[in-house]
């Protein structure tokens, strides 16, 4: 075989992907959205973490579960935002395989341990609503970080594969990624060897983790209406359901453009390439965004600590 099939064969970088159509478009213009989400993102989350650190009163199961998910988006911010401003600022469309192998690990164990983070904060508004009497003992704080142990080592594990799985590719085909950044599914379909075990790992994750997780926290929903529905007047039914609206929507913008993305890299193979990046751009950015906003704005507690904070 000749030396130029040989470096075709073993590429040494991935092709990262921007929105298409949109080249003639200043670089500078199009990443200033990029640029605000970032900075918010980083802003809005460590303003969280800041708060809640630092007022005792907030020392509670629901904000401790509260910043652990201000941890994970800021990790999975830090772990996307660069190869995607790398593009639009500099125009920086290359990633070694090795970096991009690193870039996917972090971004894959954020958001299965964000995932864990969602079904435990289901727990906690369960708890919470069937259960307050017993609910400051139920959720002590040693047993709050055994679980939040529990969920990062999960992340960690499940996503450890991933790098290796696709270490003992070879790269045959343009090496043009579907994002901005790398992700497990879509590496995998770049491979000119069989990916059988890649698919059915990636699948069986999918489905026992997020999918797993997903569902029991529509069966926490399930329990906490039921509960409240049958013990609870109607002022009262209504103020306890409005203590689950933030981690409703959190929920929402999590596993909605999970889910879709993932059907799409895995069923949709004739699906438009603009819909693919635009929904992993609200899958790994919009949730960082919107967490802190939506927490801060539904908390009264939390929203008058931060305004008291800015206001001195």
């Amino acid at each position: 075989m000749s030396a130029v099939n040989d470096t075709k064969l073993n590429s040494a970088v991935f092709l990262l992907t921007r929105i298409p159509g949109q080249e003639d478009i200043q670089n500078v213009w199009i990443s200033l959205p990029f640029c605000f989400i970032y900075v918010f993102s980083i802003l809005g989350n460590s303003t969280i973490l800041f708060i809640i650190k630092t007022d005792p009163s907030l020392h509670e199961p629901m904000y401790i579960f509260l910043s652990m998910l201000a941890v994970t988006d800021l990790g999975l911010s830090i772990s996307t935002i660069p190869t995607i401003l790398g593009i639009y600022l500099f125009n920086s469309k290359e990633i070694s395989l090795n970096a991009c192998f690193a870039q996917l690990f972090f971004i894959h164990s954020f958001v299965f341990t964000e995932s864990s983070i969602l079904l435990l904060m289901a727990f906690d508004r369960f708890v919470a609503i069937s259960n307050p009497l017993r609910y400051a003992s139920i959720l002590t704080l040693p047993r709050i970080s055994k679980m939040g142990l529990v969920c990062v080592l999960r992340g960690v594990a499940v996503s450890f594969p991933f790098p290796f799985l696709l270490k003992r590719f070879q790269y045959c085909r343009d090496n043009v990624l579907s994002h901005s950044y790398c992700l497990h599914q879509d590496v995998m379909n770049l491979a000119c060897s069989d990916i059988t075990i890649n698919y059915v790992y990636g699948l069986f994750l999918t489905v026992f983790t997020v999918g797993f997780d997903s569902l029991l926290i529509f069966l926490s929903y399930v329990m906490i209406l039921k509960t409240v529905l049958s013990v609870a007047s109607h002022t009262e039914c209504l103020r306890a359901l409005n203590t689950c609206v933030s981690h409703l929507c959190a929920v929402l913008l999590f596993y909605i453009p999970d889910i879709g993305l993932a059907l799409i890299h895995r069923l949709g193979k004739g699906s438009s390439t603009l819909l693919q990046i635009v929904l992993g751009y609200i899958f790994l950015l919009v949730p960082p965004l919107m967490n802190p906003i939506v927490y801060s704005v539904k908390s009264k507690h939390l929203r008058a600590r931060i305004i008291r904070v800015f206001i001195k």
